[in-house]
C-alpha cells in the first residue's frame, strides 16, 4: 500500500492566478499548471531568499521533497515562458496554516496532515468533513487539489 500523500504548509495564496502570454491567440494557447505548494516554494526560496532548510522546515516537509518541489516549479515556469504558454495557478497537495477542519459526526477540529484528512475524518472515518472556517470567510484554496 502506497504512503498516503502529505499536505505541504503554505501561507501564500496568490489573487491572481492565471498569467497569459501577451498577444498569443486564446485558440492557440496552451497551459502549464503550477501547483500552490510549487509557487511556494518559490516564493520563499527565491522572493523570500530563505535557505533550503528553512524553506523545507516552514513548509511541514524534507529538504529532498522541497528540492523536487521548487525543481518542478522551476521547470514549468521557464517552459511557460520559453515557449509562450499561459501559467495557471491551481491544485495540489498542501493546506493553510489558517484552516482547521471541522467533522460533524465525532464533533472535532483536526488540522489537515494528509491529502485524504479534507474528506474523511482520521479520528472516526466519517466523510461529514468541512473547513471549520468555511462560513467565516475561508478561502476556496482549502478544498482544492489536484
Amino acid at each position: 500500500m502506497a504512503r498516503p500523500i502529505k499536505c505541504r504548509k503554505v501561507e501564500f495564496f496568490p489573487k491572481d492566478t492565471y498569467f497569459v502570454p501577451l498577444g498569443k491567440p486564446k485558440c492557440k494557447l496552451e497551459e502549464v499548471v503550477l501547483k500552490i505548494e510549487e509557487l511556494e516554494a518559490m516564493r520563499l526560496k527565491d522572493i523570500e531568499g530563505l535557505k533550503q532548510e528553512d524553506c523545507a522546515e516552514k513548509m511541514q516537509i524534507s529538504r529532498q521533497t522541497f528540492q523536487n518541489i521548487i525543481d518542478d516549479a522551476r521547470k514549468k515556469v521557464a517552459i511557460a515562458l520559453s515557449e509562450g504558454k499561459a501559467i495557471n495557478i491551481n491544485g495540489g497537495n498542501y493546506t493553510s496554516y489558517h484552516c482547521v477542519f471541522y467533522c460533524s459526526d465525532c464533533d472535532t477540529t483536526y488540522p489537515i496532515q494528509f491529502e485524504q484528512d479534507k474528506t474523511i475524518c482520521p479520528n472516526c472515518g466519517s466523510q461529514k468533513v468541512n473547513c471549520s472556517k468555511k462560513t467565516n470567510g475561508c478561502k476556496k484554496w482549502c478544498q482544492e487539489s489536484e
